[in-house]
């Protein structure tokens, strides 16, 4: 059975849209990738995470600071309410039925936040230490830095490597980790580029864009696509 996986989408003048990149990359894995909008009915939301068999975070523009008890800060960039409360709202659905969820860059931010964490608004100006280029000047396939990942996690597990280089393209990152919830990969720098939940099946939070890396081929990033849908069929 090929698992359906809901592939949130961003919102900007009243028009959905979504990379591509995500869409072969789940294909290519085995799934059947269903565009999800931003739903702010809960009845609604709450029926989507039941017909659902998973569900990929994408990626897209910054976070309202007031969700985490945050004024704005002056480097904030453009940000989606709807899209805010929607995939709050769903994540904490998928989490309370322990559906697999991939969450990929901004995904990831929002998923931290849905589980009760927190994050930096601008990572430059706001962590004290000499940060690596996180919002690369090269093609979007090409790794551009390293990731360290803690043995045995399940990041480990799905690409059987302790040490690859990503993609980057972001200015904020998830600081405070949410309870049940473990960092499992960093950047040299420090900053945070990969979470995971002990408590569910398969909750997977990453930094960087593997959907944009796994069509040149590169190996922990068709891993993780091949190891999410795998979860979503069980």
């Amino acid at each position: 059975m090929k698992p359906i996986i809901g592939v949130t989408s961003n919102l900007d003048e009243n028009q959905l849209s979504v990379s591509m990149d995500n869409i072969y990359s789940l294909l290519n894995a085995g799934a059947v990738p269903i565009v999800v909008p931003n739903l702010l009915e809960d009845d609604k939301i709450e029926k989507l995470a039941e017909e659902l068999d998973g569900l990929l975070l994408t990626g897209g523009g910054d976070i309202d600071p007031t969700l985490f008890g945050e004024e704005p800060h002056k480097n904030l960039g453009s940000i989606c309410p709807e899209r805010d409360t929607f995939e709050i709202s769903i994540i904490q659905k998928m989490l309370a039925l322990d559906k697999p969820i991939l969450a990929i860059c901004r995904g990831c931010q929002i998923l931290n936040i849905a589980a009760g964490g927190d994050m930096y608004q601008d990572i430059y100006s706001q962590m004290s230490v000499p940060l690596l280029q996180h919002g690369q000047k090269a093609p979007r396939w090409h790794g551009s830095h390293f990731v360290n990942v803690k043995r045995n996690s399940l990041l480990h597990r799905a690409t059987g490597a302790e040490n690859f280089k990503v993609n980057s393209y972001h200015h904020q990152a998830v600081r405070k980790m949410p309870e049940n919830f473990d960092v499992c990969a960093e950047a040299n720098d420090g900053v945070i580029e990969a979470f995971e939940s002990r408590k569910h099946s398969f909750v997977l939070g990453v930094q960087w864009h593997p959907e944009c890396m796994t069509q040149k081929n590169d190996a922990p990033s068709i891993a993780v696509f091949e190891a999410f849908t795998k979860a979503c069929k069980q």
